[in-house]
């Protein structure tokens, strides 16, 4: 079963729906599927990182237009300096957002980043997120769900077509495997991320 393409994961959904009036509903089961994705899988296949400019005077900052969420923010200086988040109701009690100086302090609202204090200088972050992989389209015919999880991919389209499947008994099929597939990439993901870590214990003192 080839699941290199679109194209071949529209073939292979449509191959275990067995059922030809759905045809032109696969690609919206795709998108829908990929939203789940988006939603419940974070792996490091999904990082990205860049960077970007506060500006002075400003205590804003436009998140990525593929952000999903944050896994760390720091400016970049020598030596570098971290950031601390906070709540929103935290961050307006705690970081000085009425001051200008060193940001050392974040929150997210909305769809940007709100620092305080008010940067008194232009500073550039390096910035490690989750990043949403583009939509797979007959344009763009593979992306990191794709590529790296398309069992994930394939029961979480088939899933989406519940509506018109109604009492199909497939559908509970489609579901475990599904949660199947999340699980073993998050433990083998998890796996990965801590193999070259060396063991080290920890002293607890009284």
């Amino acid at each position: 079963m080839a699941l290199a393409t679109y194209s071949d994961l529209k073939t292979t959904i449509a191959n275990y729906l067995a059922r030809s009036d759905l045809t032109s509903q696969i690609p919206d089961f795709i998108t829908l599927a990929e939203n789940r994705l988006r939603r419940e899988l974070r792996t490091r296949k999904m990082l990205k990182l860049v960077s970007a400019t506060m500006t002075a005077n400003d205590s804003t900052m436009g998140l990525p237009s593929d952000f999903l969420q944050l896994r760390d923010i720091h400016i970049s200086a020598t030596p570098v300096h971290n950031m601390q988040f906070l709540s929103p109701s935290l961050f307006f009690r705690n970081a000085r957002t009425t001051d200008t100086g060193l940001p050392r302090m974040y929150t997210i609202l909305d769809a940007e980043f709100q620092f305080g204090p008010i940067p008194d200088s232009n500073y550039t972050t390096r910035m490690l997120y989750y990043a949403a992989p583009t939509y797979l389209s007959d344009s763009n015919t593979s992306n990191v769900f794709l590529a790296n999880y398309p069992d994930a991919l394939i029961y979480a389209s088939l899933g989406e077509a519940e509506p018109y499947l109604m009492n199909d008994e497939r559908l509970g099929t489609w579901a475990a495997m599904y949660q199947r597939a999340i699980d073993a990439i998050s433990t083998s993901d998890e796996g990965e991320e801590y193999s070259g870590v060396p063991l080290a214990m920890t002293v607890s003192r009284s």
